[in-house]
């Protein structure tokens, strides 16, 4: 690893992806779920959809591969450098005179782990960077304050319900089709369980669409950027649990009526007693369809069920 630029050790934001890659010595492989962000534009982009109020103090990174991101969000956190494209509306702790957060970027392949420890080891030393080896899915998550991070697809699902819960302003990469899901409306044909599910931890939005052409190797479909910021919903719900039980429950049903639905998936949703809780419903909304329900309406149903249907425990 003799090419890297003079500088490089304490200055961030700059590293081409691709030279990253050579000196990595290893190529990403789709078979792990590998596909690599390489397109500069969008990983400056990145770190700036951030809401601009988010605590940028501790950034944490799912699946850094050979770090092309991991050095912009060195740079956003201002550990060396200013973050390529800096404008003057920028928001991050790069800004002069800014203090210095941290970034924990979490590498389940040891080769990349160690590349990344060696690549970035003046922001190692500094205690600017820690290097997580492990399974994003298993490893203990640090207190991060903020998460950026281009997430491996196939445990994207699972990776972005381990973070929403933690209340945490989160900017993800998905597949388009997952994106378009989470930011679904009710009545949308998109609607639906994953939908209620974020949108009861935050405010999901898509922000950016990013061509399979920005990848190493290309993945076989397109990508978008979710940006999701922390809110508490305009509902309250008694178990959070079973709110989410309930909604799953709901949506195996999806073309059933709300009456069916509740009636036909007690074994999901551990009610007791379905046809009390469908007793308690008002008829207007036992005639719907799940998919017609915002998470509003699911909250409603939940307590009335709770009420009523004596939910066994998870």
């Amino acid at each position: 690893m003799t090419d890297r630029s003079a500088g490089a050790a304490d200055a961030y934001g700059t590293r081409d992806p691709d030279a990253l890659a050579r000196r990595a010595g290893t190529r990403a492989n789709p078979d792990n779920d590998q596909h690599f962000l390489v397109d500069d534009r969008v990983l400056d982009r990145l770190p700036t959809y951030l809401p601009a109020d988010a605590d940028r103090s501790h950034l944490l990174e799912v699946g850094g591969g050979a770090g092309a991101l991991t050095d912009r969000l060195l740079a956003a956190v201002g550990a060396g450098g200013a973050a390529a494209g800096d404008s003057d509306d920028d928001t991050s702790n790069a800004a002069e005179g800014g203090p210095v957060g941290r970034v924990t970027v979490i590498e389940r392949d040891p080769p990349f782990a160690a590349f990344l420890r060696e690549e970035f080891a003046a922001a190692v030393d500094a205690g600017t960077l820690t290097v997580l080896e492990g399974d994003a899915l298993e490893v203990e998550l640090p207190d991060f304050t903020a998460c950026v991070a281009n997430l491996p697809y196939g445990i994207s699902s699972e990776i972005a319900f381990r973070l929403l819960p933690r209340k945490k302003s989160l900017v993800l990469t998905f597949q388009a089709e997952f994106a378009d899901r989470m930011v679904a409306s009710a009545g949308e044909s998109e609607y639906g369980r994953l939908s209620v599910s974020a949108q009861h931890y935050a405010n999901v939005e898509v922000v950016e669409r990013i061509p399979k052409e920005a990848f190493d190797p290309q993945p076989a479909v397109e990508s978008a950027v979710v940006r999701c910021t922390p809110r508490d919903p305009d509902y309250e719900v008694g178990d959070e649990a079973f709110f989410l039980r309930f909604v799953k429950a709901l949506f195996t049903q999806r073309r059933k009526t709300v009456r069916n639905a509740i009636r036909n998936t007690a074994h999901i949703s551990g009610l007791d007693a379905p046809d009390a809780v469908v007793d308690a419903v008002d008829e207007d909304l036992l005639g719907r369809r799940p998919g017609t329900l915002d998470p509003s309406a699911f909250a409603a149903l939940a307590e009335l069920a709770r009420e009523h249907g004596s939910p066994a425990e998870a």
